[in-house]
């Protein structure tokens, strides 16, 4: 981990920003340690890059947390994800998506920024995240 540098935004509000969506991100991975069919090292993944770019304080309690560091650990030591974590989360990708642009957005615009959202994060699991053995 140590490739890993801090680099918090110069604008105040961004770095609160950041925080303020790290922390809905850590919350997910949390419910998501207890609740089977919930993934959690990728929210906690994302987390972890809204920290480093807001609050060393935050990232460092992230990283170093007994629940959550290994999750975070893994992935940054080239160890990935577990395929079931992996599974569930192109699944729950797919689903909310999905759901998301049959019943709940109205302009097509946003739709086609929703898929592709949602292909560009499964495609990053799939291509980019290793699959832990």
């Amino acid at each position: 981990m140590s490739k890993i540098q801090f680099n918090p935004s110069k604008n105040k509000f961004i770095r609160y920003l950041w925080i303020s969506l790290g922390s809905i991100f850590v919350g997910i991975g949390f419910v998501g340690v207890f609740v089977p069919g919930l993934p959690t090292t990728i929210w906690l993944i994302l987390a972890a890059g809204c920290y480093i770019r807001s609050s060393e304080r935050l990232y460092k309690w992230l990283i170093e947390n007994k629940i959550f560091g290994k999750y975070i650990k893994n992935y940054y030591d080239g160890l990935g994800m577990p395929r079931n974590s992996k599974i569930l989360a192109i699944s729950s990708i797919t689903l909310f998506c999905t759901l998301a642009i049959i019943f709940f957005i109205s302009i097509i615009w946003i739709k086609i920024i929703v898929f592709f959202v949602g292909i560009s994060g499964i495609l990053f699991i799939l291509l980019k995240v290793p699959t832990q053995k």
